[in-house]
């Protein structure tokens, strides 16, 4: 499933100098996220969020007009190298945006990066690449993956919990989240349960809960799985007396199906759409008109990769020829972050805010995350130090 969006615009960029040639070269970027199945309301995020930055843009980037290809990696690795080599050989992109999980990030960084084709992940940041695997060819708007789950973990223990079951999908960012949660939490893991990423039937685990009865669960569920287990988990009566520590669980891609089973619930995050800022009160504003939803972080981050592309291109005056430069000007994340404050570390992840979310039901009925306290501050990835500067 492939779909083209051409976002065209004047060709002259006021005040910077470029090549005419240049000026009238489309800037082709490919946009790789999961459109279907249980989890497509998360790329779907991601692809509105971009698109929405690219209109703000005026739909160019440094002066040249914006070609954008969408494709469908359908949450399957093999599908999603298939996939990107089409974006890389026959369309001839300029930048790669995606995906959503790591298990198609790990699949589709080597073609991209040894192409020497810039890589930009609005979500998947597995700890894979940012140590001594690190690449000058990719970047990151989102985390290191351990990092959300961070949250959880210094929470449960600054909360005095001692017993926790901890619940995530058996795949890198499962087990990333895992290694984050226990980074913080000194107390007694109970259960440490890995499930196939297509569970639908949490009804064994959740009779393991209620048996052992933990003082909180942790658990990373996203899209699909986080919405059945929600349902499922207040349905069984236990969301009145274990609470829920999650990330990517409860949030703004899965709450309109779960809903009133969701509110209560924490989460960690890097944003929420209830952020006091004005650029970020703009965004929510915008998504809500143009697409009729609370936006997540999988849009916010996919808008600041799109506004990352441009800082660069315009750093370079449009000429993406010298790799190196195009590199540096990624680096130096010169624009306004939906977040805040935010810088990239050696690696290309982001050094930035952490905070601890709850689900709320707003007085017009939608359901949204809201802050609850911020946890982390200026907060760089573990792996970091093991990145050679490049």
């Amino acid at each position: 499933m492939k779909t083209q969006l051409t976002l065209a615009a004047a060709t002259l960029l006021l005040g910077t100098a470029m090549s005419p040639a240049l000026a009238q070269e489309k800037l082709k970027l490919g946009l790789i996220v999961t459109l279907s199945g249980p989890a497509a309301a998360l790329g779907q995020q991601v692809r509105d969020g971009f698109a929405l930055a690219v209109k703000d843009l005026g739909s160019k980037m440094g002066g040249r007009d914006v070609e954008v290809v969408v494709v469908d990696d359908e949450l399957k690795p093999d599908a999603a190298v298939t996939k990107v080599k089409s974006l890389l050989e026959r369309d001839k992109v300029d930048f790669v945006v995606g995906p959503i999980f790591s298990n198609v990030l790990q699949a589709i960084h080597r073609p991209v990066t040894e192409a020497k084709v810039f890589l930009i992940s609005p979500n998947a940041g597995p700890s894979t690449f940012a140590g001594k695997d690190c690449s000058p060819f990719f970047y990151v708007t989102s985390y290191q993956n351990d990092q959300v789950h961070e949250i959880l973990g210094k929470v449960a223990q600054d909360r005095g919990y001692k017993r926790m079951y901890l619940m995530v999908p058996n795949y890198q960012a499962g087990k990333d989240s895992v290694a984050g949660f226990k980074l913080d939490y000194k107390g007694e893991i109970v259960e440490e349960s890995y499930m196939p990423l297509n569970t639908l039937d949490f009804q064994p685990e959740l009779s393991k809960i209620a048996s052992q009865k933990p003082d909180a669960l942790f658990t990373f569920m996203p899209g699909g799985l986080g919405v059945n287990l929600v349902k499922q988990y207040k349905q069984a009566g236990l969301a009145d007396s274990i609470p829920v520590l999650s990330a990517f669980t409860v949030d703004e891609s899965t709450l309109p199906a779960q809903q009133d089973a969701a509110v209560g619930m924490f989460g960690g995050a890097n944003w929420a759409p209830n952020l006091d800022n004005p650029q970020s009160k703009k965004f929510v504003a915008a998504y809500e008109a143009a697409y009729n939803g609370v936006p997540g972080t999988y849009a916010m981050q996919a808008y600041d990769a799109a506004m990352l592309i441009d800082s660069a291109v315009k750093g370079v005056k449009g000429d993406l020829s010298n790799k190196d430069a195009v590199s540096a000007a990624l680096k130096k994340a010169d624009f306004t972050s939906l977040r805040g404050s935010f810088k990239f570390n050696i690696n290309g992840y982001p050094i930035q805010d952490f905070y601890l979310t709850k689900v709320a039901k707003r007085p017009d009925g939608k359901f949204q995350t809201e802050i609850v306290q911020k946890v982390f501050e200026n907060y760089g990835d573990r792996y970091a130090k093991e990145c050679k500067a490049n």
